[in-house]
């Protein structure tokens, strides 16, 4: 894995959505709302990374016992989220954090367009959380399926496939969905994506 996380960078096709959609039984629409949602419809930054949040306070409970107070003192790590603000990109701050231990800062950082938590890999269909990250500095589609893993491993399938944004929102975004207006939000972008016509697979 590159220190600069930037791989191959490629971009959906007209047949991914679809295809990958199909493993659980949902159209272009659903999946065109989670992604939305998660990261305002694209996986790659300006510079070609996989769009990352790092979570100090994940980053807290990933860390062994040891390590922990230097990350604080560091700004790195902080036991309850909300602690201090995001930084506009937290690339700079995942670069710290790998110097402490960098298995432990990937799998607190969520990844890709369905920002999948690091410490998620497995659900999402990966040995390890290095593995993962590769896979999304890579393609779209790897991080596409790796949402669509995650959904069915969560047993979150059926909640996308009858449109239950609550439901979904609590399994997918935690229990804190509603105070941040998730499942409104997917209700409205999965009624902007119904009005679209869909990709049409031969």
């Amino acid at each position: 894995m590159t220190l600069s996380f930037r791989g191959r960078a490629e971009r959906l096709n007209d047949f991914d959505l679809p295809e990958i959609g199909a493993l659980i039984g949902v159209g272009e629409d659903e999946l065109h709302a989670v992604i939305e949602v998660e990261t305002a419809g694209g996986g790659y930054d300006s510079q070609g990374r996989p769009r990352m949040l790092f979570e100090p306070h994940v980053f807290w409970r990933e860390l062994p016992a040891a390590k922990r107070k230097g990350a604080e003192r560091a700004g790195l790590a902080y036991p309850v989220w909300g602690t201090r603000p995001y930084p506009k990109d937290s690339y700079q701050r995942l670069a710290l954090a790998r110097l402490l231990d960098n298995t432990a800062a990937l799998r607190s950082a969520s990844w890709g367009m369905g920002q999948i938590m690091g410490f998620n890999h497995k659900a999402a269909g990966y040995d390890t959380v290095q593995g993962m990250v590769a896979a999304f500095m890579d393609s779209e589609a790897a991080q596409l399926e790796a949402m669509v893993n995650f959904i069915r491993s969560e047993g979150l399938d059926d909640e996308l496939r009858r449109h239950d944004w609550s439901a979904f929102a609590r399994g997918y975004n935690g229990a804190g969905y509603a105070r941040h207006g998730y499942h409104t939000r997917l209700a409205a972008a999965y009624a902007k994506w119904a009005r679209i016509p869909d990709t049409v697979v031969s």
